[in-house]
């Protein structure tokens, strides 16, 4: 079934609201009161709009939380809603609680004027009579509003009125109790066994020893502390380490054409030498100069075109290249000899060619290049390798190359001018096991140490160890070792702990701070409301502060 929602203005008066409602075409119909309530704080106006609804044959329902608003509604039989989804309901009249005191008046001891005073009134109830006296049916209703000046009616009972108990805040009283109580008990169980501990917080005085020795680093001797030799541990790796560079050398490999010229003279110019000399320029007709390589003699006589003599040998360009590659039946000249005349064979074998190769300047600037290469990769490297502890002596670091080899060679061509220069390089680095070193600085501690029952060695100094001074030689490595250890009073944190428990704050200090060498002692507890130390050791912590005397 469909219902019309009104929602009321502040400013809305009763014939108003009653005009809306009768608007309505629905037969349920929620009133929304803004939060001041105003019109609809009168009993009268409520019963109005009952009467009306009742009359129209709608249904009314009020939308509210609001108390007064609710026990109103209440008198007026007006079902009230927390919202719109929710199912209206009458709320029920709260129950008068009435007072048992003597201030009740008692109307069997009342004289009889007064009885009459009190007497019950036939007049009309004034609420009754104001709504009588309006007529809902009326577009324009008058509100009327009740008398103030009849006396209410006073109460006349001898009866004596009981408080009825209210269960249902008892159920809920017990429920919470239920559900609070393992929560209650828990904490009481926590804050009572386990919650309570101590800290006893022990200042010592102490001494400081200083420690300063040089050691003889043995390798894998072992340690022997009566001749300061310590067993050290070198760990090296090896890797090829290459520069590449250019070469810069130049020369020429080109090679000569070679070839034979015939030469020939006329009998008539002919006298009675007729040796050419090896080494004489013979010049082409294009003006290419070989020179001789034997000597030529001219000897041969032939009547061919008259007259001649002629001898043949072998030439050699003076030049490299393939410009002096000449071909068959060229005509020559002999440079000195002008009635001489010659002609050649095809001249071959001639090349142009400029190498590029390694020189002995160039690997050398390779080599201090080579040298220059960073090495602390390496060095991180190894130091990583030490696992358990030890003590790097950094000084220790060596590089050693293997003499570098150049590829190519010195003297040999280079290819596009690249050359590579490698050497193969060892890394090292020595370190020495911490478990080595406390053995020599306690050993060096103990000597300070005049009393081995009160005084205990507090600090051996291994944190703040200093290695320094690194010295490699033919014989050997020695290294300087410098420390700083501490000497102090001899506690036994057991005992101590066995000692306090289930003593006060009091008691805590005064047996604690009568040991010997013990400076100040504070007890701190866990929570405001432990004051005692626990009986189980385990939840007792023994904290010791150390100053130097």
């Amino acid at each position: 079934m469909h219902k019309d929602v009104i929602y009321i203005d502040v400013e809305d008066d009763i014939t108003a609201i009653i005009g809306k409602i009768k608007a309505s075409k629905e037969k349920i119909v929620a009133l929304v009161p803004p939060k001041r309530i105003g019109v609809l704080q009168s009993a009268v106006n409520l019963r109005l709009l009952a009467r009306m609804a009742d009359n129209s044959h709608k249904h009314l329902v009020l939308i509210t939380n609001n108390q007064a608003l609710i026990a109103l509604s209440s008198v007026a039989q007006i079902p009230i809603a927390k919202n719109l989804q929710s199912r209206p309901e009458i709320a029920e009249i709260a129950a008068l609680e009435v007072d048992d005191d003597e201030d009740v008046i008692d109307g069997a001891q009342l004289p009889v004027g007064e009885l009459v005073k009190t007497a019950d009134s036939t007049q009309p109830d004034d609420v009754n009579e104001a709504i009588e006296t309006i007529d809902v049916e009326t577009d324009a209703p008058q509100v009327v509003k009740p008398s103030t000046t009849a006396p209410l009616p006073i109460v006349n009972s001898n009866k004596s009125k009981t408080k009825v108990p209210d269960f249902g805040r008892f159920r809920k009283r017990l429920f919470i109790t239920l559900f609070l109580a393992p929560f209650v008990i828990g904490f009481f169980v926590w804050a009572t066994s386990y919650a309570p501990s101590a800290k006893i917080i022990i200042t010592a005085k102490t001494s400081s020893v200083d420690i300063s020795k040089a050691l003889n680093l043995g390798g894998t001797v072992a340690t022997d502390v009566s001749k300061n030799i310590i067993q050290s541990i070198t760990k090296q790796t090896q890797k090829d380490l290459s520069v590449d560079f250019t070469a810069t050398g130049s020369r020429d490999d080109g090679t000569k054409a070679s070839g034979v010229v015939t030469l020939s003279i006329k009998c008539a110019d002919a006298g009675s030498d007729l040796l050419v000399p090896s080494g004489t320029n013979i010049i082409s007709s294009s003006g290419k100069v070989f020179v001789s390589q034997e000597d030529i003699n001219v000897n041969n006589a032939s009547g061919v075109g008259g007259c001649h003599l002629t001898g043949s040998g072998n030439v050699l360009a003076s030049v490299n290249g393939e410009d002096y590659n000449l071909a068959v039946g060229v005509a020559y000249t002999v440079d000195g000899y002008s009635n001489y005349s010659g002609v050649g064979t095809a001249m071959t074998g001639g090349l142009a060619k400029t190498t590029t190769y390694v020189t002995a300047t160039d690997v050398q600037k390779a080599s201090q290049a080579l040298v220059d290469l960073s090495t602390d990769d390496y060095k991180t490297q190894l130091i990583a390798e030490f696992t358990n502890g030890e003590k790097v002596i950094s000084d220790s670091f060596d590089v050693n190359r293997v003499a570098a080899v150049s590829v190519p060679a010195i003297g040999a061509e280079a290819t596009g001018g690249k050359a590579k220069l490698t050497s193969k390089t060892t890394f090292s680095i020595t370190a020495i096991a911490k478990s080595e070193l406390e053995l020599f600085l306690k050993d060096s501690l103990k000597v300070g140490i005049l009393n081995a029952k009160t005084q205990i060695i507090i600090d051996d100094g291994i944190n703040s160890i200093l290695l320094k001074n690194y010295q490699k030689t033919d014989t050997g490595s020695t290294i300087n070792i410098a420390a700083t250890g501490k000497i102090g009073p001899n506690i036994d944190q057991t005992a101590i702990k066995e000692q306090v428990k289930g003593l006060k704050y009091g008691d805590v200090q005064q047996l604690i701070g009568a040991i010997q060498g013990v400076d100040s002692v504070d007890t701190k507890f866990s929570y405001f409301w432990v004051n005692t130390v626990p009986n189980d050791i385990n939840k007792i912590q023994v904290e010791f502060v150390l100053t130097n005397a």
